[in-house]
């Protein structure tokens, strides 16, 4: 049973997926980390000094009751908070992940779009009296000698 795990394992496709999904894993912490510390600070400054990681709604309050003022200080009390700062900062990476995804499909799909070269033209024909094959501009079969229509 090992044995027939160790080959399913090393099949190329499951290493080439095992792969693909430790790339994802990088590349969605580098969108993460853009999104949260690159696009939304001059975002969150240009409405006004905001900061949306610190979004929340106070849904219970924890062992010292509230207002905190950010939502690590609402943690820190134990209290309950819907967290839809966080959600939007995650809907953003999404996005930006989604829009990679679809040009990393679309440049893959060009290039096999030219990669499929349009078939070659014919450079033979087929004699209507003997069916051998012979050049597309010959007017008299070599085989048969019978005179054939112009192509």
């Amino acid at each position: 049973m090992i044995k027939e795990f160790r080959e399913f394992a090393m099949r190329g496709n499951v290493v080439d997926m095992a792969v693909g999904i430790i790339i994802g894993a990088a590349f969605g912490a580098i969108v993460k980390s853009l999104v949260a510390d690159v696009l939304m600070p001059p975002i969150g400054m240009l409405l006004g000094g905001v900061d949306f990681s610190n979004f929340f709604v106070l849904l219970k309050d924890g062992a010292q009751p509230g207002p905190y003022d950010a939502l690590a200080d609402a943690q820190a009390a134990g209290a309950v908070t819907l967290n839809y700062g966080i959600f939007f900062n995650a809907i953003i990476s999404f996005i930006i992940i989604a829009f990679a995804v679809f040009l990393l499909i679309k440049s893959i799909n060009t290039l096999k779009r030219k990669e499929e070269a349009p078939p070659a033209e014919p450079t033979t024909k087929e004699c209507p009296r003997c069916l051998s094959e012979i050049a597309i501009k010959a007017t008299r079969c070599p085989q048969c000698t019978s005179e054939l229509a112009a192509a």
